[in-house]
């Protein structure tokens, strides 16, 4: 007799099968109706067999933050792989060449002159050459060599070196997380997709081909994918969704495939207690300066409650008139961001309706390096 979810101890990050892979094809079938590949970011879900689906459903690789991420995956035989963070410390670069060893179809992110630098040193010492992207700064301000101009420069040097070679040109969108409305979005999502079209075309007049020209971000990938002359889309999110996006208007409560089973373990006047804290739920409120969330996560069917204050074991969500939840009565809850909640939980467990179904690993969890 299959176990309902009802029954499961808390917390539990909960999983809804049919809702992911509604998300899954809903990515594949954008990149399939508009020409562009997809190479979902798998940092949201960290998870081998998530990863398998997505490229069953038409990936042709995919996206890690970290190396460790990569390793993970490669692993799992998945040998399509960008690192979308720029590597330049010795180990790491250690730990390039041994993916490279394993005969990973590797991309590494670059830029700065300096990086590429030690990346060809290193390479010398072996038969080894690496496919490096280069990232572009579309507004985000973290890494990234600023468009046009600058890109060129930084491809003129790597034509140069032996063991490089320019692989594409890509972007994240990641300020679009603070977009204040459709319109504020849009604007992001199209000044992603130019900072990438511009640069490549401008490498072009210099000579230098650039083939992929990839945008990111699963507030933008639906809008920057569909401009002329990008190749590539890489939304991470997407899989899951999460209150934030809910907040930003780009999915509905319904479309949000992870949330979190917890359990009342305290009722008082006008509040109670879930033993979901911030080890559980994270202390996400919105990011790059979204405020459009409410508390520490959505409790499903109850939108009198608001979760106002985490420490490490408990959620106090407070209600206003009043709440029938009871001691020991078990709620789900849509975190405000899937991402660093689902980096909590050794495990899915992974659900059809009221039914368990099967339980996945989340293989790539805390992988920092």
């Amino acid at each position: 007799m299959k176990q309902e979810w009802k029954e499961l101890d808390t917390p539990t990050l909960i999983l809804d099968g049919q809702i992911l892979l509604k998300n899954i094809r809903k990515m594949s079938d954008f990149a399939k109706d508009n020409k562009v590949n997809l190479r979902p970011h798998i940092k949201t879900h960290k998870s081998v067999e998530i990863a398998k689906l997505q490229l069953e459903h038409g990936a042709i690789g995919i996206t890690t933050a970290k190396l460790e991420e990569a390793e993970v995956m490669a692993r799992a035989g998945i040998k399509d792989i960008l690192v979308a963070y720029p590597v330049s410390s010795p180990a790491k670069i250690e730990r390039i060449i041994a993916l490279l060893d394993q005969e990973v179809n590797l991309k590494i992110t670059v830029d700065s002159l300096e990086q590429v630098k030690l990346l060809q040193k290193a390479l010398e010492k072996t038969s080894h050459s690496l496919e490096v992207w280069i990232k572009v700064n579309s507004g985000l301000n973290r890494c990234g060599v600023e468009p046009g101009e600058r890109t060129v420069e930084l491809a003129k040097a790597i034509i140069l070196l032996s063991r490089l070679r320019i692989g594409g040109i890509f972007t994240h969108a990641g300020h679009s997380y603070g977009a204040r409305g459709e319109e504020e979005l849009e604007e992001i999502a199209l000044a992603e997709a130019d900072a990438v079209v511009k640069s490549a075309e401008a490498c072009e007049k210099a000579g230098i081909p650039i083939l992929v020209r990839s945008v990111g971000s699963t507030p933008t990938y639906r809008i920057s994918g569909l401009v002329d002359g990008i190749t590539e889309v890489r939304p991470g999110n997407a899989v899951f969704f999460d209150s934030i996006q809910v907040g930003l208007g780009v999915a509905d409560r319904a479309d949000c495939a992870l949330t979190v089973l917890a359990s009342v373990v305290g009722v008082y006047e006008g509040r109670i207690v879930l033993d979901a804290g911030s080890k559980t739920l994270c202390l996400d409120k919105g990011a790059h300066g979204l405020d459009s969330v409410k508390g520490y996560g959505y409790v499903v069917d109850h939108p009198e409650l608001t979760i106002e204050r985490l420490s490490e074991e408990h959620g106090v969500a407070n209600f206003k008139e009043s709440c029938d939840l009871r001691l020991n009565d078990k709620v789900r809850i849509i975190p405000n961001h899937a991402c660093t909640v689902a980096n909590m939980f050794e495990e899915y467990v992974v659900v059809e309706g009221e039914h368990v179904v099967d339980k996945w690993k989340v293989d790539a969890r805390g992988m920092r390096k």
